[in-house]
């Protein structure tokens, strides 16, 4: 039981309560709001019991969560007890190793963006975070104006971090896995006939990405693969391209720069193609046009990224970041139809298709993983197939060598 008394203070009276905490006596005033004068002691009394009465009830349900969190917590794993978003920043650290450069800095970049602003005010432990924790989560993302991929990428890190949390005892299941992955948005890339590739051609010629945009074109590569192409991978005898290297941009120090990579998106995007002679011309020239800059360059020239095909007049290599923003200048420059760098992946794959090209060869020369890949995103460009589908259903219902009459 609380035990306390009246007091006076200022004109005022108080009830002056005396509590144990962690066995040290402590002595808490707390105002009535009753004038001295003019109020009867029955009434300071009657005040002060209520007062009494109202803190002890709120004492006895602090003690009583207090014990139901000891038990709760006492078999509790102490990185269960983290704040979810140190917890997160933790599991990030723990994985750098594991991942790809181009992987880590997007998780980074993602978890800066998004799940630390959103859960950090939440002031939730780890073991605390609930499946409409992440449900509401998810909303604000699509509040925002984002596709539903934006949220399975979201979903994919969180699940991922979680699940750490799982196996390691520290948590006992996942509340991910109680939220429904959204449906992934389609997405159909925008591309450019023939006629457009040509009025693009004649834009960029002369132009310092002109080898670039002309080998993602012909061989449908992404950016960070045309930028990583090397000499040593330009076999000309036996006339062969192999994509085995790739650039990204990597902070260093708050900095970005360019930075040779291994390892590519899947196992099969290493792949080893033929040396179309348009693009063989191409290098020739780049090779001797290289060699004539070094000459006039001269120590001025930078020596780091001889090894390098795109690489601007000085030696240095193209930013993956400069290739992007400097293709949309010349598109908006010449005003031709809008796409991205990337589109010209899309638009190799939609020509390859009008040219009669099965999609298991554009499979493999676009460097997809699986044929599902290359089929659900190209699929519905698939001409031949169409016509193919039309013709069989037009010769399907016939009846003694005639077709069935309608009405």
């Amino acid at each position: 039981m609380i035990t306390g008394c009246l007091q006076q203070k200022n004109g005022y009276y108080y009830a002056v309560l005396y509590t144990k905490v962690e066995g040290k006596r402590k002595c808490k005033w707390i105002a009535t709001k009753l004038p001295v004068n003019g109020t009867s002691n029955r009434k300071a009394q009657k005040a002060f019991e209520e007062i009494r009465s109202e803190f002890e009830r709120s004492e006895e349900e602090r003690l009583r969560r207090e014990a139901e969190w000891a038990e709760l917590t006492k078999n509790t794993h102490p990185d269960a007890l983290l704040p979810f978003t140190d917890y997160i920043e933790k599991w990030l650290n723990s994985t750098r190793s594991s991942l790809a450069t181009t992987t880590y800095q997007s998780y980074s970049s993602m978890i800066k963006a998004r799940i630390l602003p959103y859960f950090k005010p939440l002031d939730l432990q780890l073991m605390e975070v609930t499946p409409q924790n992440i449900e509401d989560f998810y909303q604000t993302i699509l509040n925002d104006n984002c596709t539903t991929n934006t949220v399975i990428h979201y979903h994919a890190i969180l699940r991922k971090a979680m699940q750490v949390a799982v196996k390691k005892d520290i948590i006992k299941k996942n509340p991910v896995d109680k939220v429904q992955r959204p449906k992934k948005n389609t997405f159909h890339g925008n591309f450019y006939n023939e006629d457009e590739m040509m009025e693009l051609f004649d834009a960029i010629s002369g132009d310092p990405l002109e080898l670039c945009v002309k080998i993602a074109a012909y061989y449908g590569l992404r950016r960070s693969e045309v930028l990583g192409l090397r000499w040593d991978a330009i076999d000309i005898e036996r006339k062969t391209i192999s994509i085995n290297h790739k650039i990204i941009e990597a902070e260093v120090d708050g900095k970005f720069i360019p930075m040779g990579e291994d390892v590519l998106k899947t196992k099969s995007s290493f792949r080893t193609l033929p040396l179309i002679p348009a693009v063989e011309n191409l290098l020739l020239e780049e090779k001797e046009k290289q060699e004539m800059f070094r000459r006039l360059f001269k120590k001025s020239y930078c020596r780091d990224y001889l090894d390098y095909i795109c690489v601007d007049q000085c030696g240095n290599l193209l930013r993956p970041n400069y290739v992007t923003e400097h293709f949309a200048w010349i598109i908006q420059k010449y005003d031709l139809k809008k796409i991205r760098f990337h589109d010209l992946r899309h638009t190799c794959a939609s020509l390859l298709l009008s040219n009669g090209i099965s999609m298991k060869q554009i499979q493999i020369w676009l460097g997809h993983s699986t044929f599902s890949t290359t089929a659900d995103i190209y699929a519905h460009l698939d001409y031949t197939a169409q016509e193919a589908s039309a013709n069989a259903m037009n010769g399907m219902f016939i009846r003694h060598g005639k077709k069935v009459q309608t009405v």
